[in-house]
């Protein structure tokens, strides 16, 4: 079974109120919870081998969406860190988003275009190991979007949740909060292993 992970340092970030990060601490180990439970349905199925039902199809359904819900938020937080980390201009990273959008400058703005975006869900970077590419992706809900085969390097979260209780409908005090407290050492840890020869 799944256990929710602990993100309470981040609790004090600038930009977040605690209310907000405890509520969406709170939701993101529903999902855990929620896995959890299919996981566990799953099994009482297959141990009856009642696989003609609705409820084994809507099972399936379901894990997608719970499996995603758990483990973006779980990137989400990962990459935030209460203080913020500016980007190192000589990593990797660093080298390969100003090589593939021109200018790091013209990352910073495509990205944060993008999550200006109508609509909910996630904000990717995800590293194409055959192409050898970084792409801004947007992902909705939690299982639309998804690039097969990428590794993602920074995860932002775009729904309503992650920003309204302190910022109403202005996403963009959400934006500027967010770009200030990613943690570019876990994202460029990231891409070290994606970009790693095996």
């Amino acid at each position: 079974m799944y256990e929710a992970k602990n993100f309470e340092e981040l609790i004090g970030t600038k930009g977040f109120s605690e209310e907000l990060l405890k509520n969406h601490f709170t939701l993101y180990q529903g999902y855990v919870k929620n896995i959890n439970g299919l996981i566990e349905e799953n099994s009482k199925m297959a141990e009856s081998g009642d696989f003609e039902s609705r409820c084994f199809s809507e099972l399936k359904r379901r894990m997608g969406w719970e499996w995603n819900g758990m483990r973006l938020h779980e990137l989400y937080f990962g990459n935030l860190i209460k203080s913020g980390k500016e980007q190192d201009p000589s990593s990797k990273l660093h080298k390969y988003l100003a090589s593939e959008f021109g200018s790091i400058d013209r990352w910073r703005e495509s990205f944060k275009r993008m999550l200006t975006m109508r609509g909910i869900g996630w904000l990717v970077i995800y590293y194409d190991k055959i192409g050898d590419k970084l792409l801004n992706v947007w992902v909705g809900e939690h299982d639309t979007g998804h690039l097969a085969g990428c590794e993602p390097i920074l995860v932002v979260d775009a729904f309503e949740h992650a920003y309204m209780l302190d910022y109403g409908t202005k996403r963009d005090g959400y934006i500027e909060a967010i770009i200030n407290a990613i943690d570019w050492s876990v994202c460029e840890r990231r891409f070290a292993n994606a970009t790693e020869v095996k």
